[in-house]
């Protein structure tokens, strides 16, 4: 067997030695490596260096869905139960409490580092019939909505930052809605327009003194009579030192929404608001198509893009959420036949390019 050269002995040697590849003999050129482009941030990472949390509606039942969950996790830093924190599911016997859908979704989020927002906790739906058909007088009314704000927000002090704690007071045109809590027979304040909500702030803040405490309601995002009735509202709130954090904008919207005077109007609204010093939160935001066309869902990538700029220029902005994730699990088909394709990811959890238009704004 011929002895082999010294060069061929030092790079058989040297290959033996390398991890990743050949050294070059024998006179051939050195390899180069490449440097792979780091990621593009998640929608989360990009709002952060706005003070802006981006949120979803989320159910604890969809967490075994492995796709949900995974893009649930990483791509928001705040989730916010559906329905597992209204009163009827949390609530629905007189004496009974069931708190393990909300529980699983606060675990799910701290495992996450994911913020909490809660949702809600005085509302004229998704009241239990123990409620509604129990012939209560207005005193006895009030101790059942006393004890339960004081007791889901104790028992999640710590957990959730902040609650929806009245939903949806109002009618369109800025008049108090006939409720259970309200009037029918309500808990002593019938009559007295906002002096039920601010007594349901003021139990909230006794409850948890460190939860942000916001009004939420739909079509009070531009300006007209029912956001003017919420303004004069928390303009009263906060003259008197009412418990009044902040106020939440649903935007559950189509496509007429995107024209100058609508968007014009949102940013004026919100800057009234902003004046009085409360946050503004974007809470239920969905923007549904009556089609899944390409052009429909470039018309709603440029309307929610928009939406997320309003958001990221107003600083008293703090919260940008969708009401879901997924199309595969919208309510929006339910609720409005024939329309649909309202998130950011569609039913096989493909991003849409309203995804990236929200990225691009919130970056």
């Amino acid at each position: 067997m011929p002895i082999k050269s010294f060069t061929q002995k030092f790079c058989i040697a040297t290959a033996l030695l390398v991890i990743g590849g050949l050294t070059a003999c024998g006179g051939g050129s050195s390899s180069t490596t490449t440097t792979n482009p780091p990621p593009p941030p998640k929608l989360g990472q990009a709002a952060a260096a706005h003070h802006i949390k981006v949120g979803a509606a989320a159910d604890s039942f969809y967490l075994s869905d492995a796709s949900y969950s995974s893009i649930l996790g990483s791509e928001f830093t705040q989730l916010q139960a559906e329905n597992e924190m209204k009163f009827a599911t949390l609530h629905p016997a007189a004496t009974t409490y069931d708190f393990s859908g909300g529980d699983a979704l606060v675990t799910f989020a701290q495992g996450h580092s994911m913020a909490v927002r809660g949702h809600t906790l005085v509302w004229h739906n998704q009241v239990p019939a123990w409620v509604t058909s129990g012939n209560y007088t207005s005193p006895q009314l009030s101790q059942i909505l006393q004890d339960h704000i004081t007791n889901v927000m104790q028992h999640y002090a710590g957990k959730v930052y902040a609650w929806d704690v009245i939903n949806e007071a109002f009618n369109d045109d800025g008049t108090v809605r006939d409720t259970v809590w309200y009037d029918q027979p309500g808990i002593g304040f019938a009559g007295q327009g906002t002096a039920y909500i601010e007594q349901a702030l003021n139990w909230a803040h006794t409850a948890d003194p460190n939860a942000r405490l916001i009004y939420n309601d739909y079509n009070d995002e531009w300006m007209g009579p029912k956001s003017d009735a919420i303004y004069a509202m928390a303009q009263d709130f906060k003259s008197r030192n009412i418990p009044l954090d902040g106020i939440g904008f649903q935007f559950h919207v189509d496509l007429s929404f995107d024209n100058p005077n609508a968007l014009a109007s949102v940013a004026s609204n919100f800057q009234r608001f902003a004046a009085l010093g409360l946050e503004l939160h974007i809470t239920e935001l969905d923007l549904r198509l009556s089609d899944g066309s390409a052009a429909s869902l470039a018309a709603q990538a440029k309307l929610y893009g928009e939406l997320a700029a309003i958001c990221v220029q107003q600083p008293k902005c703090t919260v940008f959420q969708t009401w879901g994730l997924t199309d595969k699990y919208s309510w929006i088909p339910g609720f409005f036949p024939g329309m649909g394709w309202a998130l950011l990811w569609d039913a096989n959890y493909q991003k849409k390019p309203a995804y990236t238009s929200v990225l691009t704004a919130l970056q």
